[in-house]
């Protein structure tokens, strides 16, 4: 082996000494100033900037078409969320928007013969910076963050935890994939445990593809834009009341429950939207939530002709699910004595 173009670390010793005794720079502080390059100003890029460069980077790709065609600003981020579902051979075509919504917007897909579903849902949520939660620090309280596996992030992860406390960027995609992930496992534990949600089927970064409620012409409306006879109406809030004790068996609340997200189709309901999901026994404003959630039913039912009291109702299910049982109690009040006597 040739030592030619070899230099030893001595070399580089003799080349740093050489550097300190002839090179202008190292002594001259006036020289070092004029050398020194200027930090030039970089302008904040606007919205509209920000959503162009989505589009521009984030296109279809292979055979991926779909019969939908989104807006610009819209395409980036839609294809590039629900290209696993097509990679993994779940979704074929994209064929329509549903529902458009400031956190999410909602797709008509058509299902791979696989599935065994002609049609699916996909939910897919708005880039982070353009979606606007409302008071989520709310509904965050008393509940782990989930990786994308859906497992909860332990607070001895401390490059996690640093990331969440900084605010940095990887510690915002944290919090929205945890988001999402919230919505997704709640739908599959209610689903397994009988409740009246779609089916979920996959979750990727940024979507969620589920059970589609409709058809080929339609999709399922909310209730809030359907008028019930009275039978209807008490049929109906039986079973809302019997997902809402469903929920709280599982220590679920679901935090923004009303008429606007249940859907309506062949005379059933079906329970959408759980991002905000909160636990029962450790959110500190769970009990709020309750009586807000269990107020919105009865204000959509009682206009129907159902009569209903939301105080009882949700004064009920606290202590039935939530509050402490008279017999734990004391027993904790007994060991809590016992170890102070000794």
């Amino acid at each position: 082996m040739s030592n030619k173009n070899y230099h030893s670390e001595d070399d580089f010793d003799k080349y740093e000494h050489y550097a300190e005794q002839f090179d202008p720079l190292v002594n001259n502080r006036q020289a070092r100033r004029k050398r020194k390059s200027k930090v030039k100003y970089k302008p904040k890029r606007t919205k509209s900037q920000i959503l162009s460069e989505i589009a521009d980077t984030t296109t279809a790709e292979g055979d991926f078409s779909p019969t939908y065609k989104p807006a610009r600003y819209e395409a980036g981020w839609l294809l590039d969320s629900i290209r696993p579902f097509y990679d993994e051979e779940l979704i074929t075509d994209v064929l329509a928007v549903v529902k458009g919504g400031k956190e999410a917007s909602v797709y008509r897909c058509q299902g791979h013969r696989g599935t065994g579903r002609p049609l699916l849902a996909v939910k897919v949520y708005r880039p982070r910076r353009f979606r606007n939660l409302r008071n989520d620090k709310q509904y965050r309280d008393g509940r782990p963050m989930l990786t994308g596996e859906g497992r909860a992030i332990k607070t001895t992860d401390h490059r996690i935890m640093r990331a969440l406390g900084k605010k940095t960027e990887f510690g915002a995609e944290v919090e929205h994939i945890s988001w999402l992930m919230y919505e997704y496992t709640t739908l599959q534990v209610l689903f397994e445990a009988g409740g009246a949600v779609p089916q979920p089927l996959a979750a990727s970064e940024n979507a969620i593809l589920m059970e589609f409620i409709g058809d080929a012409k339609v999709a399922a409306p909310a209730l809030n834009e359907i008028s019930l006879d009275a039978k209807q109406a008490e049929v109906l809030f039986r079973e809302v009341l019997r997902n809402i004790e469903l929920m709280l068996q599982h220590q679920l609340i679901h935090g923004d429950l009303s008429a606007y997200n249940m859907l309506y189709w062949d005379e059933k309901i079906r329970i959408i939207d759980f991002p905000q999901v909160v636990n029962s026994r450790t959110n500190p404003d769970a009990r709020f939530i309750l009586e807000r959630d269990v107020t919105r039913v009865c204000d959509y039912f009682s206009r129907q002709g159902v009569i209903c009291d939301p105080v009882t109702i949700a004064q009920d299910f606290w202590e039935q699910y939530v509050a402490p049982n008279p017999e734990d109690q004391a027993a904790d009040e007994s060991r809590q004595l016992i170890n102070v006597e000794v």
